[in-house]
């Protein structure tokens, strides 16, 4: 059992290493953006006149 444990350990983060999981909660952006408030506030200020 000791013996299956030092050959998968390794091989388990090599393979982390080589190609890792996506997880698309730890990319998911929540709400809009600092881009997205620029552009707001810019094209508000056009509509007034400004």
């Amino acid at each position: 059992m000791k013996l299956l444990s030092l050959i998968t350990q390794p091989l388990s983060a090599f393979r982390k290493f080589v190609a890792p999981r996506y997880r698309p909660e730890l990319h998911y952006m929540r709400g809009p953006g600092p881009a997205y408030a620029r552009r707001t506030v810019t094209v508000d200020a056009r509509r007034r006149g400004r």
